[in-house]
């Protein structure tokens, strides 16, 4: 969330980061309410402390006279009106201020969507089949591993099922990843609930704005989590850190669930857009003038583990109009499909700064008796597990249709290749 002081302001400065956005005219709706906000509380200060005023003349006197009663009955009445009216004012302000995004850092590049961010490495070479490489699905339906049928028949479309080694490769994912960011680089584990209240939510910045898009069980006011980031951020909703605790540094594993509203006809096969997802992440929790360098050794974390598996992807600096709600700067990795002959993204790492921690009232403290600052949070796929395994298949896929086993996973796996099956072997 973005300050209501800062709002009214810089006027000028939001309105050109809205605009870098692509949003347009909510902010002069904003200062119109803070300014209409303001008004009655400037009037009902004054009407109350009048009130104040008669009520102690009458009280000296003894007994109001009937011109003091009705005076007294019009203001009262008139605080009564005023009251109703901030109340409903503030809640549209309130509502209104949520729905707002965050502002893009002024180095982000400039740009409507996707078709501006700007690649600025590649790592990794590509692949070099003698043979034409299939796309994930073909390779794990074939080898037995992958069942796209059955997750339709269960649950619908954009839903699978993994059978043998393809659920013994996703738990591997899980473990090599969460092993990976704690005993290398240093996160704590943390196991989440996989449904969260509406506060998490609300915190995260999911809600209002994004309600759609997730899975809501009314009846008990929780939501299916729609990223590991949710609860990790709400984890120190409400409280205060030392100084001496930051920066945090968690990393936990959790199903995930959207809808893909707006993603008709996108990556309708395999494991790449889906309702349900796995992913393991990473979050921090940082002083306001660390978050800079602690975003760009997330950065440095999320790429070590695509190496690590031996895959092929490249960086980008996402564009203003293409950042998540919640980000003021971010990076995405993308990796090689040679299946598909694209690359999609594969992890995404964002610093939001206080946005969302002005919204979970997340502050830290730099000193006994000093005023408590908000802290900055950053969050990063590391990585997601569906598009990992898509990942695998293809970059991995042997001319007889088995495929490798990355080294790093072999420990987990148990296997150096998942084979063809003994019916489709030459």
């Amino acid at each position: 969330m973005l300050p209501i002081a800062y709002l009214r302001d810089h006027p000028d400065e939001v309105r050109r980061g809205l605009l870098r956005r692509g949003e347009t005219g909510s902010l002069d709706d904003v200062l119109r309410l803070d300014e209409r906000r303001r008004a009655i509380l400037t009037e009902g200060q004054t009407l109350r402390e009048q009130r104040n005023v008669a009520n102690e003349t009458i009280k000296r006197a003894g007994r109001p006279t009937e011109e003091q009663r009705g005076e007294l009955r019009s203001v009262s009445e008139r605080i009564k009106t005023l009251d109703g009216d901030l109340a409903s004012v503030e809640r549209t302000l309130d509502d209104l201020l949520l729905r707002l995004p965050n502002l893009p850092h002024a180095d982000v590049p400039d740009g409507p969507d996707e078709r501006s961010n700007v690649e600025y490495k590649r790592c990794g070479a590509l692949p070099n089949f003698d043979f034409m490489p299939r796309p994930h699905w073909e390779i794990g339906e074939q080898l037995g591993i992958l069942d796209l049928e059955a997750g339709v028949k269960l649950a619908g479309a954009r839903f699978y099922v993994t059978r043998g080694l393809g659920a013994r490769l996703q738990r591997a994912l899980v473990s090599f990843f969460l092993d990976f960011h704690v005993q290398r680089q240093g996160y704590s584990e943390v196991s989440t609930p996989y449904v969260v209240k509406s506060a998490a939510m609300m915190g995260s910045g999911k809600l209002p704005k994004f309600a759609d898009d997730a899975y809501c069980l009314k009846e008990d006011d929780l939501w299916l989590n729609p990223t590991a980031e949710v609860p990790l951020t709400d984890l120190h909703r409400d409280e205060i850190l030392s100084v001496d605790q930051l920066p945090l540094c968690y990393t936990a594993y959790c199903p995930s669930w959207r809808r893909e509203a707006g993603s008709a006809g996108r990556d309708t096969r395999g494991t790449i857009r889906l309702h349900q997802f796995h992913k393991v992440e990473m979050y921090k929790f940082t002083r306001p003038e660390d978050s800079y360098a602690e975003h760009d050794r997330m950065i440095v974390d999320a790429e070590e583990v695509v190496t690590a598996l031996g895959l092929p992807y490249r960086a980008l600096r996402l564009c203003a109009g293409d950042l998540g709600f919640t980000a003021t700067a971010t990076v995405a990795l993308e990796v090689w499909l040679p299946g598909v002959r694209e690359y999609k993204e594969i992890s995404s790492v964002s610093n939001c700064e206080a946005f969302q921690s002005r919204r979970a009232n997340i502050r830290f403290r730099r000193a006994a008796g000093e005023r408590p600052e908000f802290v900055h949070t950053l969050n990063g796929s590391g990585l997601p597990i569906d598009r990992t395994f898509a990942a695998i298949l293809e970059n991995y896929q042997q001319v007889d249709g088995s495929v490798r086993v990355p080294e790093v996973l072999q420990p987990y796996m148990g296997v150096e290749v998942i084979p063809i099956p003994p019916d489709l072997a030459v």
